[in-house]
């Protein structure tokens, strides 16, 4: 148990799911800040905890750790005021809206020595963590060909809106910022590749969508519509730094697709295939033969086996993975070594990659990713 004071900046889904796994964790949950104080108040009282007036109040309370969980243009803001009471930092992807804000807040969690992480919560499925055990054993061979998809269908209604449609609030990305970049985060992980170029497509296929609010969230908005600016799905083509071929298709309008994270890493040897909803099982296809892993906590890698919580054959999915990433958070903070936790070493990396993408989208030309600083050799 942690036993370590939590603060959450933001009140939405994504929130609550914070909150519980940072409960979970054995966190005492001391403030909440949501989008207006008397919001925030009446989600303090749900949540048995106290409404902050303003981020100032974070000098005051001293919090250990501060989950940003506000919208995408406020990550800055609140993750550096967060830092700068002391805090450790918690904060929803995309890190930024730019790469800009985003190396701002990586090279300050750098030098007030915070850890700082980013939810690539898929990276906590432990059959991923099969699967990157074997890639760096060398069981598929040299990679051929990297390809998946990341699908959902909330954003097919006309009458669907909220705060991500507004490239202001949410940045100049929509779909590939938001899921596309978990895909792109899973195949660095797995293959240990990292992508070097990109040519990329993007399309708005709902040209106006109604103002914000609940019921535009659910399907039934009413308020004035306004132009969309960001898109609805986005092909992107990719090379890696040594030279394998790549694509991901993302998209919020694929009728009947919930939240179909899927791909498939062909090898020289073997190929790896894993879906998402579909976590306890993972496809492994050879020439001569092919099989099926299931999770088991009692055999694989051991990271797969740590994160193999539950019994064979009791589905453990995307709750039980991003209470195993805040846990890891906490462990970290708390001076243990942890493998495989996702920093803002990775935010910043995705708000490259996308920064890519969407110069691709508008110029129609291969366009660079930016190098790390490993990769530069600096």
């Amino acid at each position: 148990m942690s036993g370590l004071k939590v603060v959450i900046l933001g009140a939405g889904m994504i929130a609550d799911i914070h909150r519980r796994a940072a409960l979970l964790a054995g966190a005492q949950l001391v403030g909440v800040m949501a989008s207006s104080l008397e919001r925030s108040q009446g989600i303090a009282r749900a949540w048995a905890t106290q409404a902050l007036t303003s981020l100032d109040d974070l000098r005051a309370m001293k919090p250990d750790v501060v989950h940003v969980c506000s919208p995408n243009g406020l990550h800055v803001e609140h993750a550096e005021a967060a830092m700068a009471a002391g805090a450790h930092v918690i904060c929803e992807k995309p890190l930024a809206i730019d790469v800009r804000g985003a190396a701002r807040l990586y090279a300050q969690a750098q030098d007030a020595a915070r850890i700082a992480t980013v939810p690539f919560v898929y990276r906590f499925h432990p059959l991923v963590r099969e699967l990157k055990a074997r890639a760096e054993a060398g069981e598929f061979g040299p990679w051929q060909l990297l390809h998946g998809s990341y699908l959902q269908d909330w954003m097919i209604s006309p009458l669907t809106s909220n705060w991500r449609v507004d490239a202001k609030a949410g940045g100049a990305s929509r779909a590939f910022a938001d899921i596309g970049s978990h895909w792109c985060d899973l195949m660095e992980f797995v293959t240990g590749e990292r992508i070097a170029s990109v040519s990329a497509a993007m399309t708005i296929t709902v040209a106006q969508r109604p103002s914000g609010g609940a019921g535009s969230f659910a399907g039934q908005g009413s308020g004035r519509l306004q132009d969309v600016d960001t898109e609805d799905a986005a092909c992107v083509m990719f090379r890696t730094l040594s030279g394998v071929l790549g694509s991901v298709n993302v998209s919020q309008v694929s009728a009947g697709r919930k939240n179909r994270l899927w791909f498939e890493f062909d090898g020289q040897h073997r190929s790896a295939v894993f879906d998402q909803e579909q976590p306890e099982t993972a496809w492994l296809g050879g020439v001569r033969s092919s099989e099926v892993l299931y999770r088991d906590p009692g055999v694989g890698a051991p990271d797969a086996r740590r994160l193999s919580t539950l019994p064979a054959g009791h589905a453990q999915g995307y709750g039980h993975c991003f209470e195993h990433f805040v846990d890891d958070t906490y462990k970290a903070i708390m001076g243990e070594t942890v493998a495989g936790l996702p920093t803002f070493a990775d935010g910043l990396r995705s708000a490259q990659i996308v920064a890519a993408v969407v110069e691709s989208a508008r110029t129609g030309n291969w366009v660079d990713v930016a190098a790390t600083n490993e990769e530069s050799g600096s």
